[in-house]
């Protein structure tokens, strides 16, 4: 594949009796026109209807090749039409200006209602206070009992969650069936990436010489740095900045929902590519990425819909916390989701290095722009109509949370993500049953309810701990064998756990993490505090996008 010569995509001459290049900010376009056309096609196609005279229909476009392709169709729906030229980002700026509040409405329907957490209504004030009301209240009329039922549940939950981890742990350590040599690709096809930016000035440099540095033919790879109508800040140092040519803007109209789901389902339709993918403003991805996704895509069935790259850290030696989040990495993108995959399991997908085909994409309703977790709920929408995710052996470098405040803003996002997603899968348990079977829905619900319980419940279960070092029962009531069961399903949990994290760090970049697993129980119990803001916010505030900070530490990586 290295070797094929680099194609690039010619625009065909002109066709006879077209007009002179248009002015799109003089002349705005008709938006009755781009209504006939439809303001999606519009987006999809870059064509945009502009003036109508004499009977005759002007259309704007940038390539001559896509105006004839769409000329008989455009001819049935307006009559006589004549192309006239304009540059391409004078076309998007005009529709979304005149169209940009529609293209914001489909971005964020974009999913099936059935599918979608946008029905939640949330009314903060009287949400919280009843939430508040009734847990008292159950405390104050029957406190032990409560606790009772709360640690049998935490304590079912970490058994079935140490069950499935200890599975997908041997499920990853088995050895990979043998792939089949490269596919011998006869056209390279054109692959879009969607980097959504929000308040990002002190690392857009870094990230436009990162994606530089991908090894495709630039004609091809399709590059769409996405970025709010608000954030000026952004916007201005882009638009100052000398951006290679493959590389576009695009803005997404302000609205009451600002989250990362909307902008890509914003910026979706203006991409040109056949395969998508996502990355994060922070990221460092290896150069010959891109090549490995479109080989895997092409010795893969169209079921395959999605491949799931690593993560991994470049500021891994920053500090303890640093250290303990890429242990966590570790263990989650090169044990954990393997094995989900090995075991025939959804796939919580991560929020970056992602690649979809784009027809699969566009076929399950893209992102749910409500949903501050898109991914795993993406990955789990995926799995319920009949596509597969896959992992693929390439690494993309990220900058890791460094500070405690942080990391508590966007593991709380996470875990409100999980809860919304699972009560959104979980409206209809039967229809859930139906698309995954008993094994797969098992699966989602030891995964997700599993985490969100174990994040919440973490306290109770620290009582365990007590246990273990001789302290009495913190019930009081719990007969001397159920003790001891309980101390060593404890014990073994936690054996799982650490075994987990040191055979991820087997490898050598990872050796010098080791000594760092132990701190995991230090590091942990912040989930705790995370998942009690997700908790008042998912009552309140369930799309409210907690953005984590980037830059923090970017400057130790040199990447």
């Amino acid at each position: 594949m290295r070797n094929q010569p680099l194609r690039r995509v010619t625009p065909l001459p002109a066709p006879p009796g077209h007009l002179p290049p248009i002015d799109l900010r003089a002349t705005p376009p008709d938006p009755r026109l781009i209504d006939r056309l439809g303001p999606l096609r519009c987006a999809e196609t870059g064509l945009l209807p502009w003036r109508q005279a004499g009977g005759v229909t002007v259309i704007a476009t940038a390539r001559a090749d896509i105006y004839l392709r769409h000329a008989p169709t455009l001819e049935a729906l307006f009559g006589p039409v004549v192309m006239a030229l304009a540059p391409e980002a004078a076309i998007r700026a005009a529709l979304v200006a005149r169209r940009g509040a529609a293209l914001a409405a489909v971005a964020e329907t974009r999913t099936p209602a059935s599918l979608s957490c946008r029905h939640w209504k949330a009314e903060a004030g009287g949400r919280r206070l009843l939430l508040l009301a009734f847990v008292l209240a159950v405390v104050w009329l029957a406190p032990q009992p409560v606790v009772a039922g709360l640690l049998a549940w935490a304590l079912l939950t970490l058994a079935l969650g140490t069950g499935l981890k200890a599975a997908v742990v041997l499920a990853a350590l088995r050895p990979a069936p043998p792939e089949g040599p490269p596919p011998a690709i006869a056209r390279l096809p054109c692959v879009s990436l969607l980097v959504p930016l929000l308040h990002e000035t002190g690392i857009a440099a870094k990230l436009v010489g990162r994606l530089a540095r991908l090894d495709y033919p630039s004609a091809l790879l399709d590059i769409l740095l996405v970025v709010e109508e608000d954030d000026r800040t952004t916007a201005d140092f882009l638009s100052a900045a000398r951006l290679p040519p493959n590389m576009r803007i695009v803005t997404v109209p302000a609205g009451p929902l600002k989250t990362k789901p909307r902008a890509l389902n914003f910026a979706l339709p203006f991409c040109r590519g056949e395969f998508i993918g996502v990355y994060d403003a922070e990221d460092a991805p290896a150069p010959d990425q891109i090549r490995r996704i479109v080989a895997r895509f092409h010795q893969r069935g169209e079921r395959v819909a999605c491949l799931q790259g690593r993560l991994d850290f470049y500021n891994a030696r920053s500090n303890a916390m640093s250290r303990c989040f890429a242990v966590e990495y570790a263990t989650w993108f090169r044990l954990v989701l393997p094995g989900l995959a090995r075991l025939g399991l959804p796939i919580p997908l991560g929020g970056t290095t992602l690649f979809f085909r784009r027809a699969a994409l566009e076929a399950v309703g893209g992102w749910d722009a409500h949903n501050v977790t898109e991914d795993a709920d993406l990955g789990l929408r995926l799995a319920r109509l009949g596509y597969r995710a896959e992992l693929i052996d390439t690494d993309t470098l990220e900058e890791a949370t460094c500070h405690p405040r942080g990391w508590v803003r966007q593991r709380s996002r996470w875990i409100k993500g999980y809860m919304v997603t699972w009560i959104v899968h979980s409206r209809r348990p039967l229809r859930l049953w139906r698309d995954l079977g008993t094994w797969r829905t098992a699966g989602v619900q030891v995964l997700f309810l599993g985490a969100i319980s174990q994040a919440l419940l973490a306290p109770l279960l620290w009582s365990c701990w007590l246990m273990t070092l001789g302290v009495p029962d913190p019930l009081g009531g719990l007969p001397a064998p159920l003790q001891r069961a309980v101390m060593v399903m404890f014990l073994l949990a936690e054996a799982v756990n650490l075994a987990a994290a040191v055979i991820a760090c087997r490898a050598p970049q990872h050796r010098h993490l080791r000594a760092w697993v132990p701190a995991l129980w230090l590091y942990f119990p912040l989930a705790s505090l995370a998942a009690l803001k997700a908790l008042w916010e998912v009552t309140g505030r369930p799309f409210y996008w907690d953005k984590t900070p980037h830059g923090l530490c970017d400057d130790l990586s040199g990447a």
